[in-house]
């Protein structure tokens, strides 16, 4: 068997179990699953420009995802006039001499030469201008947040179509990155995943804590959908016509073209994603690439700029995953900063690509949609399971409920069983890198 037919067997068996679960469930479960997969393969693939072809290790993936599903609100949601009238400018003056301060200290350290001197005048610089920072800010975030707090308490957004926020989220997040990547690529392969790790989880604490920005944990709701809105396809009266002549429920119709529409945006973009990945792997710059991936220390002697590629990959893979956290958010129509957890965002995404292959675009594709899947569906089956080979216990018997208590894990236990096999027979995931 080629590869090339083994690779189409693959998809062919995960795309059997999707449409195994739309005949056993209903299509509305598959086409949600299937939304939140592609996804979830974007967000594979931006790991994988950063494992598989540079072998950085960012475990940072949810800081990236967070500040893209934030753009989607800075983008799409209406301005709060009120907030902006009491608190607005404040916030930017804030902003602006916090940023002020940053810029000074930075450039007292390059051009001042090292010494008491210096140390003195930037401990002075920063404890002056995070006061007059925290002087500024404080009054108007606080007056900001008392504008209506249980619907608004935040400043808004810019009030621009959503679709909009998909690119403005990259760029939020591969900024971002830019920043981080000059300060931590320096560091070896293990301590560089502690420390976006760690960066990960401030910008989380920002999200939740900062209320002005994005409401924190009181959550924003009601972001702009690019799609029609279910109860206006089903107010239509050729689609009640058009589901009436197919024998088709109006509520479900609705739902599942809704989903459908979500579902051809995400392909869209996947399929873009893939091709500029598979032209940039097959160009120059991806065999340069690779090549530092492999020996850095070779090629930094062939005269390749070993740190300035890192940052270009860790700014081009973490962009990626801001796009698909935007992408997320305005499936979802609102932004949590609760449920943004490690487990889902780091590890998942980490799991899809081992599995799939790292270094191999479609293999984390197929790994994205393989462990969606199974993240989703093996709890119920558990729980089907569970029933089938407890009928002989009495109901009410605390054995049987601590047997179905333990379903809640099953998924937990077979992402480490599914790890373990790939790594142990396939140790180049099941698509692996090309040679």
């Amino acid at each position: 068997m080629t590869n090339w037919i083994r690779n189409v067997a693959l998809f062919a068996a995960v795309a059997t179990l999707f449409i195994a679960t739309g005949f056993v469930q209903s299509w509305n479960v598959t086409l949600t699953i299937v939304n939140m997969a592609l996804i979830s393969a974007i967000m594979a693939l931006g790991v994988n420009l950063q494992w598989g072809y540079a072998g950085l290790f960012n475990f940072g993936v949810l800081g990236f995802v967070a500040l893209g599903g934030l753009a989607a609100v800075l983008i799409s949601m209406p301005p709060v006039g009120d907030a902006w009238a009491v608190g607005g400018a404040g916030i930017m003056l804030g902003l602006a001499a916090g940023a002020m301060t940053i810029l000074l200290a930075v450039w007292v350290w390059r051009c001042m030469a090292p010494g008491r001197r210096r140390g003195m005048l930037l401990l002075v610089l920063v404890a002056g201008g995070y006061a007059l920072y925290r002087a500024i800010i404080d009054p108007a975030t606080a007056a900001v947040e008392a504008v209506d707090p249980a619907a608004a308490g935040y400043l808004g957004g810019l009030g621009l179509p959503v679709l909009m926020s998909w690119p403005a989220g990259a760029l939020l997040a591969g900024g971002t990155a830019w920043l981080i990547g000059k300060i931590a690529l320096g560091l070896r392969a293990d301590y560089l995943a502690i420390a976006t790790l760690g960066i990960a989880e401030i910008v989380i604490a920002v999200l939740k804590n900062e209320d002005w920005l994005a409401r924190g944990v009181a959550n924003v709701i009601g972001v702009p959908r690019p799609v029609p809105y279910e109860v206006d396809l089903q107010r239509h009266s050729g689609f009640a016509e058009w589901t009436t002549s197919w024998g088709l429920g109006i509520v479900e119709a609705s739902s599942v073209i809704v989903k459908l529409c979500y579902a051809g945006l995400f392909l869209a973009v996947l399929a873009i994603l893939i091709w500029l990945a598979e032209m940039a792997l097959k160009s120059p710059w991806g065999r340069m690439m690779r090549a530092i991936r492999d020996n850095a220390t070779a090629a930094a002697a062939m005269g390749k700029a070993v740190r300035a590629r890192h940052l270009q990959i860790f700014v081009l893979g973490s962009a990626v995953c801001g796009l698909a956290g935007a992408m997320m958010v305005t499936l979802d129509g609102q932004l949590t900063p609760g449920t943004y957890q490690p487990l889902r965002f780091t590890f998942l995404i980490w799991v899809m690509v081992i599995v799939g292959g790292s270094g191999n675009n479609w293999g984390a594709v197929l790994g994205g949609f393989l462990i969606w899947w199974l993240w989703v569906m093996v709890e119920p089956i558990g729980f089907a399971l569970m029933q089938s080979a407890t009928f002989w216990i009495a109901d009410g018997t605390a054995l049987k409920a601590r047997l179905f208590e333990s379903t809640a894990y099953m998924r937990l236990l077979t992402m480490g069983i599914l790890l373990l096999f790939v790594l142990r027979f396939y140790p180049r995931g099941l698509i692996p890198e090309g040679r």
